[in-house]
């Protein structure tokens, strides 16, 4: 109130919203100062179903995601395979003789040459001798083979037409050939009888290392996972075939071979428990050969009962000389698991290296207690649980292989335990090498000094 005089709120109060809602101020008034209506939907006919436009959405196709044959080749890869093609087949009316063919193996197909055989007789099927243009186009190119890495057309190559797995076998025509065009191997042409078992030596390594299952049928998945193809394409390019360390070095088949010879005094191609006594120097404890005789570890591949044959000494030769490997670990922890519950107890490693313990003091030298072994086995081991060790442990361990050497191996239990000197500079030397290698080298320097190895026919 303001002199008196009552102040006229419903004035002021339209004055206010008057001039709170000018349009100068940027503000705009609604329409007719009517409060907002709901839309409402308009009511639909009886024949607004046949009127009303409809929107479908469109559906795009979906690209192609499995092809039967492998996912095909790009345009541009085609034109360039087939331009090379054409450069190869140029002026063989008629098709490429096998000789001719090794050229295309390497350079179409970027495989080894010595595929080239193999390759071959999977085209001409017919045994034509020739492999016509179409015949090769029709294999590599029109099947996707092209498309296909290495692994998988190294697979479809090797195993027989009606297998999902690679035997022994398949692997012969490839070692044929390699034998036959490898320079590092030449010498070999003039000793058909060694060519053959140094073919056997290279197919069991690849057998040991890579078909872990043990089945001898080679999956499609173990030789992805193992370094076959590697090792192939090394031997390929490589002039020198010892340089090649996995699998196709002569040197190491010549220690297999030489090693096998010395125990087979006979020469019936048979090894049998007195014979394998005798490895190393008599190394191996009487236990644990009677292990590997009772077949718990592998099945033994020979006819004679009771005996092992030559590729059954290929395993063990690569297990005892190589503990760090994977298929080694597995083959001992067979053997040293009594009573194959897949744990390794106390009592059982006490009943091998108990052997030891005598050896020793047969020898005059001071054993050491099996309390104190099993604690230094603990301590290099470290197993989830200490009142046993499993396989998992062992392949977690770089020091697993000393623990089989400590159980029944005399000779390379006092190396470590002295930490032989000897062997220092070439660790040293070569820490990539693995102990197979170092082993094999060693050895063949011995071997190549006696004349009679050499001439060794077993």
């Amino acid at each position: 109130m303001a002199g008196g005089a009552p102040l006229n709120v419903l004035t002021a109060s339209a004055s206010a919203s008057s001039s709170a809602t000018t349009p100068s101020e940027g503000i705009l008034p609604r329409t007719c100062g009517s409060p907002r209506k709901k839309k409402q939907r308009p009511a639909l006919s009886n024949f607004s179903s046949s009127l009303k436009v409809t929107k479908e959405l469109v559906k795009e196709p979906l690209p192609q995601f499995y092809f039967q044959n492998g996912r095909p080749p790009s345009i541009e890869m085609k034109e360039q395979c087939m331009f090379s093609i054409n450069h190869f087949f140029c002026g063989h009316l008629d098709g490429l003789q096998i000789q001719e063919f090794k050229l295309v193996t390497r350079e179409i197909c970027k495989l080894p040459s010595f595929f080239s055989a193999l390759l071959f007789r999977k085209i001409d099927f017919n045994n034509t001798g020739f492999v016509p243009r179409e015949a090769f186009v029709n294999y590599w190119v029109n099947v996707n083979m092209l498309t296909m890495d290495t692994a998988t057309q190294v697979f479809k190559i090797l195993k027989q037409y009606n297998q999902n797995f690679i035997v022994k076998d398949d692997f012969k025509p490839l070692l044929k050939e390699l034998l036959s065009s490898h320079p590092g191997l030449a010498f070999l042409q003039t000793k058909p009888e060694f060519q053959e078992r140094y073919a056997e030596t290279v197919i069991y390594r690849i057998f040991y290392y890579i078909n872990r299952s043990g089945s001898g049928r080679l999956t499609f998945r173990e030789l992805r996972r193992g370094n076959l193809i590697d090792a192939m394409i090394h031997a390929d390019q490589e002039e020198d075939i010892n340089k090649v360390l996995r699998y196709f070095s002569y040197e190491h088949f010549y220690v297999i071979h030489c090693k096998f010879c010395e125990l087979d005094t006979d020469h019936d191609l048979l090894i049998d428990k007195e014979d394998l006594m005798r490895y190393g120097n008599h190394a191996l404890t009487l236990r644990i050969v009677d292990r590997i005789f009772s077949q718990v570890a592998r099945k033994f591949t020979s006819k004679g009962e009771g005996k092992i044959g030559y590729e059954d000494f290929v395993y063990f030769i690569l297990a005892e000389e190589d503990k760090s490997s994977v298929s080694s670990l597995e083959y001992w922890f067979k053997c040293v698991d009594l009573d194959g519950n897949g744990i390794l107890t106390r009592d059982e490693m006490l009943f091998f290296y108990e052997e030891q313990m005598r050896w020793k003091e047969c020898l005059e030298e001071e054993a050491v207690l099996f309390e104190d072994v099993l604690c230094q086995i603990i301590d290099m081991i470290r197993p989830e649980k200490e009142s046993y060790i499993t396989l998992r442990d062992l392949k977690g361990s770089k020091l697993s292989g000393e623990v089989f050497n400590m159980l029944f191996n005399l000779n390379k239990f006092m190396a470590f335990e002295t930490h032989d000197l000897l062997l220092i500079p070439q660790e040293c030397e070569n820490p990539v090498l693995t102990e197979w290698e170092r082993f094999a080298h060693r050895d063949y320097i011995r071997l190549s000094m006696d004349d009679r190895c050499i001439e060794w026919k077993c």
